[in-house]
């Protein structure tokens, strides 16, 4: 079986290059459109499988145009489609992107689809998700549907990777079966109810998740890199400088690539390093899974 499963959303991404974010009431002219293949779930996937892992995708498209290419495009880059669903009568995820000069962004979603990926499915996945190693999942799916999947792997001995986005309190209940969180700044504040502006910050933050009963803390700090907490350890990863065009999907990447290398038998450490490598080189371009890099321009550019 797969070492790595990933569940989640897909949507389709309607972006609008900015010189910078529009303020409320605010119409930003001059803008740039671009449309790319995007969801959280789906980036993660395909960062997965670019950077060399073997990855079956779980998640519900529309039945529109949209839904088929986005099928052709998943097979070209590897991924296992046999267990993407169709929701009759309802469009493919959309999400609309500002992004603004300086690689910032704001993002509005609309699920279609993504509503329709129910724990009938889950049910139906059962035996992929105990086969895996790790199992990946976010939150841009009904969160009945992500605490039927959690159920399933810990049930199963899966380890649970959950990239709590976008930011929802979630219940104890459910922290405790996860085996690594990888929140941002903005979702270790919306978990612990502690304001992340400092490294420091963030390990307040990560420890009060420990002491919710996660297993392994990431909370991953934009330029300033990675904080690793975990029940014996404590370790900042820097991260790699650059001149960022686009944040969009910078944390999908890192949390494909971390399942990559965690899979390969690297420490959490090294798979660290691996990751932040990888969104590194993914905010230097335009897109999500446009930016998206593979396995091989990884090595050219380390």
């Amino acid at each position: 079986m797969n070492k790595i499963l990933v569940i989640g959303s897909t949507n389709i991404d309607m972006i609008a290059c900015v010189k910078h974010l529009p303020r409320p009431g605010e119409t930003v002219g001059e803008a740039r459109f671009m449309q790319s293949n995007g969801g959280k779930g789906a980036n993660q996937a395909v960062a997965a499988a670019r950077l060399g892992g073997d990855v079956p995708f779980v998640s519900c498209l529309g039945d529109d145009a949209g839904a088929a290419a986005l099928r052709q495009q998943f097979a070209a880059d590897g991924i296992n489609t046999e267990a993407l669903f169709t929701a009759k009568d309802t469009p493919t995820g959309t999400a609309l992107i500002f992004v603004s000069q300086d690689g910032e962004n704001y993002i509005a979603v609309a699920p279609g689809a993504n509503h329709s990926l129910t724990c009938e499915a889950i049910d139906a996945v059962a035996d992929r998700i105990a086969g895996a190693e790790y199992l990946l999942v976010q939150l841009e799916i009904p969160m009945e549907t992500v605490a039927c999947a959690i159920e399933k792997a810990y049930a199963a001995g899966t380890r649970v990777v959950l990239n709590p986005a976008p930011a929802m309190p979630l219940a104890d209940e459910l922290l405790r079966k996860v085996y690594l969180i990888t929140p941002n700044r903005t979702e270790s504040e919306t978990l612990t109810g502690i304001p992340v502006h400092t490294v420091q910050d963030a390990s307040k933050a990560a420890g009060a998740l420990l002491a919710k009963g996660v297993g392994n803390v990431i909370v991953t700090l934009g330029s300033e890199g990675a904080l690793i907490r975990t029940p014996a350890e404590e370790l900042l990863i820097p991260a790699r400088t650059v001149t960022p065009v686009d944040t969009t999907a910078a944390g999908d990447v890192f949390n494909g690539a971390l399942l990559v290398a965690l899979s390969e038998g690297r420490s959490l450490a090294d798979a660290v390093r691996f990751a932040a490598h990888s969104a590194s080189v993914s905010v230097t371009r335009m897109g999500a899974q446009a930016s998206i890099p593979w396995r091989g321009e990884l090595e050219t550019l380390a």
